[in-house]
């Protein structure tokens, strides 16, 4: 391996982009086949959706301090059919980790698909914003993100870094590349700047565009 590209770990960047159409939509971060988390552009507002039919109670759980997902706890209503729906109003655009509390067993959503955060797997929505697309995955040259292992000597242990190489990359072993680092933020791990963060599509785009170089 070339000590010559960007090696990708941790922080957030904002959710996917969306098209132009107003009708609600799943979100990127929800498991296959599955229709919640819904997010309405009409309002910004996004449902969950949890079948607990013996539940009492059920809440929708922002990690933390909300991170921009809710103040606090949402309250699910149940229906008929003992399924409850649960309406996050005004989030903010981006993502956001979250759990599900079914009478104060507070665990994932399966509707969603899980991230490394809070220092455990967590759900996560991608709220979109209507207003970017600088992470929406485009008909361009698309790089690759190559998961490398190398033994560290301060700790005596195998680790691991995620290598985002730009297109083009295997074509020519004499060419040189500039180099930046990221680094995970606490609790996180090397896969969020990947999974969360969607760093590698955001850097196809601006090479793509001619606003940044390999």
């Amino acid at each position: 391996m070339k000590p010559t590209a960007f090696i990708l770990t941790a922080l957030l960047l904002p959710g996917l982009a969306w098209s132009q159409d107003r009708g609600p939509r799943t979100v990127p971060s929800a498991v296959r086949d599955s229709q919640y988390p819904l997010y309405n552009p009409e309002d910004g507002s996004v449902t969950f959706r949890v079948r607990a039919p013996e539940a009492e109670k059920v809440q929708v759980v922002p990690m933390g301090d909300g991170n921009g997902l809710a103040e606090g706890p949402v309250d699910m209503t149940k229906d008929d059919e003992g399924v409850w729906l649960g309406t996050v109003k005004n989030p903010e655009p981006g993502f956001h980790y979250y759990q599900i509390n079914v009478d104060g067993f507070q665990c994932n959503d399966p509707a969603s698909k899980t991230y490394f955060g809070w220092a455990r797997e967590c759900s996560g929505v991608d709220v979109p914003d209507p207003e970017f697309d600088f992470y929406a995955e485009r008909d361009v040259p698309h790089g690759e993100v190559r998961f490398c292992y190398y033994p560290a000597k301060t700790t005596g242990d195998i680790r691991r870094v995620l290598v985002y190489t730009p297109p083009g990359y295997d074509q020519d072993s004499e060419r040189r590349y500039p180099v930046l680092y990221l680094q995970h933020g606490s609790g996180e791990n090397e896969t969020s700047w990947y999974n969360q963060g969607l760093a590698n599509v955001i850097l196809d785009n601006l090479i793509a565009d001619g606003k940044a170089v390999p």
